[in-house]
Parts: C-alpha cells; sequence; structure tokens
C-alpha cells in the first residue's frame, strides 16, 4: 500500500521488504487473474501498477547507493535480468546516502 501511495515518488529510498512485497502481492494478483481468465482486466491492473512498480525499482536501486540508470539492465535479456535481481537483495546501504535516510532507521 505504501507503493501505491507513493504512485510516482521516484525519490528517496525502498527497504526491501517494500520492494519483494509490493511484487509478490502484484504476482499473486497477476497470477490469479490469470487463472480466473480476467485477460482485459489484468491489462488494466498491469497499466495502473506500472508507475508504481517502476517508482519502488527506483527507490530500491537507490536503498543500495546506486543511480536509477541502474533499472536500464532490464534491457539486456537474461543476464541483466539476473543482475538487478542480484541489486534488488542487496542489503540497504547503512546511513546516509544521496538520496536520503536508511528506511531502516539502522546507523552503523
Amino acid at each position: 500500500i505504501k507503493c501505491l501511495k507513493q504512485y510516482a515518488d521516484f525519490r528517496g529510498r525502498a527497504r526491501r521488504k517494500e520492494y519483494w512485497m509490493f511484487t509478490l502481492i502484484n504476482g499473486i494478483i497477476g497470477f490469479v487473474m490469470g487463472l480466473l481468465g480476467l485477460t482485459i482486466l489484468s491489462w488494466i491492473y498491469s497499466i495502473a501498477v506500472f508507475i508504481p512498480s517502476l517508482a519502488v525499482c527506483v527507490r530500491r536501486i537507490h536503498d543500495i547507493g546506486k543511480s536509477a540508470w541502474w533499472i536500464l539492465l532490464f534491457l539486456i535479456p537474461v543476464i541483466g535480468w539476473i543482475w538487478l535481481i542480484i541489486l534488488f537483495v542487496q542489503d540497504s546501504q547503512p546511513g546516509e546516502n544521496q538520496w536520503g535516510e536508511n528506511p531502516k532507521g539502522e546507523y552503523m
């Protein structure tokens, strides 16, 4: 829900939990719509959550201390996707970085 509240907020940082819960819930919703044969509704839902998905990806990349340009790795088939997954599972950069304070509130 936090991702939908920050619909088009590309600033700041997003914890791993925020990113992966949003991805999991969207995956489950898409899977259920596919099982029920709700193709049109599934497309409408996908379009509706595209911007929040992109925004949470950018904030997640910011959280590990990288520029949002790293998101473009998805354009490289397989290798780029694997590298993005590796980036998305990394722990938050401790302390504050150029995109804001650590969302965990921890300082090391």
